[in-house]
This record gives C-alpha cells, sequence and structure tokens, in this order.
C-alpha cells in the first residue's frame, strides 16, 4: 500500500491529476498559494457579469466545470458558492481563502463562457456606444437595459452595502458603467491569448 497516497485527502486533487488546461495559465509570482483580495474581487464580478448576461448563468458556471473535466476543483453549487464568498465585498463574506487553483478553474470557466457569449457582448458593447454618441439613454435599449438591470438587482442583492466599495458604487449610473466595463473585460478574454492575458492582469501590482 503506497503510504503517501493514502494521506490525500478524498476531495483534493493532487497535482498529477490536474486537467491540463489549468497548465496555460502561469503560476503567478506571489509568495502566498493564495489570491489576493482583488483578485478575488475581480473572478466573481466577472462571474456576476455573467450571470447577468443570461439567465441561468451560474448553471452555465456548473456545466461548464463538467465538460472542462474541472468538476474535481468547482465541484457543486455550494462549493461554487464558497469559492465566490472569499469575495471581500459579499453579504457572506467567508473568511476562506482563493486558491490559485481554485481561481485557475474560475477564470478557465469564466473565458469559455465568454467565448460562447462573444456575439452577444460584442453587440452590446457596440449598442453602448452607439448610444452614448446620440446621447440617448442606455435604457432605452431593451437588450442593453435588461443586462444592466439584471446586473444591479445582482450586485445589490449580493454585496454588503456597508463595505467602502460597495458604498462607492450606490448609484445606478456607478453600477452600469461597472457592468459596461465588465462587458469590455469579458470581451478582452475572447481575444488572442484572453484567458492568459486576463488572468495576468488579476495580479497586476500583486507581483512580487
Amino acid at each position: 500500500m503506497n503510504v503517501s497516497a493514502s494521506l490525500t485527502p478524498f476531495n483534493s486533487p493532487t497535482q498529477d491529476s490536474l486537467p491540463m488546461i489549468l497548465d496555460t495559465l502561469p503560476d503567478p509570482a506571489i509568495a502566498s498559494k493564495t489570491c489576493p483580495r482583488r483578485t478575488r474581487l475581480q473572478i466573481d464580478l466577472i462571474l456576476l457579469a455573467i450571470e447577468a448576461l443570461e439567465l441561468g448563468g451560474s448553471e452555465a458556471i456548473l456545466a461548464f466545470a463538467q465538460e472542462l473535466d474541472l468538476k474535481g476543483i468547482v465541484k457543486d453549487r455550494v462549493n461554487l458558492w464558497r469559492m465566490r464568498s472569499s469575495n471581500p465585498l459579499r453579504r457572506a463574506h467567508m473568511r476562506r481563502p482563493l486558491t490559485i487553483m481554485e481561481a485557475k478553474a474560475l477564470v478557465v470557466i469564466a473565458c469559455y463562457i465568454a467565448r460562447r457569449l462573444t456575439v452577444v457582448i460584442r453587440q452590446l458593447l457596440m449598442i453602448c456606444q452607439q448610444m452614448e454618441e446620440k446621447q440617448i439613454p442606455l435604457e432605452q435599449n431593451l437588450r442593453l437595459s435588461n443586462y444592466l438591470e439584471r446586473f444591479r438587482a445582482h450586485f445589490k442583492s449580493r454585496m454588503n452595502a456597508r463595505r467602502s466599495g460597495v458604498l462607492a458604487l450606490t448609484s445606478d449610473e456607478k453600477l452600469d458603467a461597472l457592468a459596461i466595463n465588465l462587458l469590455g473585460q469579458l470581451l478582452f478574454c475572447t481575444g488572442t491569448a484572453g484567458m492568459q492575458r486576463f488572468w495576468i492582469s488579476l495580479f497586476d501590482g500583486e507581483v512580487e
């Protein structure tokens, strides 16, 4: 009997068993094996934008975890919620770390969903640009208005209004600006080496 193998926790994937797709994202040059605050926040927000883009977004995240062989990391809805609750702005913020491996899995899933939604994301950004150029209120476009409304609802229901980072986003205008900025980030993820570039951007200023 292999003693070292018997000591490996059943729910903890070993380095050898990790999906190869995670190897496409480099390990950040940080001392800790867990994600900094800003990284945790940004990953949760990009997933929030995905949920606002399409109904059943959380189900899509779990479905892609299965499809991409990442169920060993993103196991189920509760496990996903715990990972996302590492975002310090959340109402249900949990003082648990988000490991680099978990962050990689969430970023891979987000980028694959973004690729599937590339046409929708591009269209919404184009509509937004055209309406701003013509100085037409964004809510006058039904598709864009629906996305912005869902994003605001998700943000307000899940984030802690007493946190300073949330207090800075109290108005609908600021939340709309954040939602549109996240659309731009999602489109960025779909470009050439977009997944790798987005991943590296999450650690800007954190690398030692």
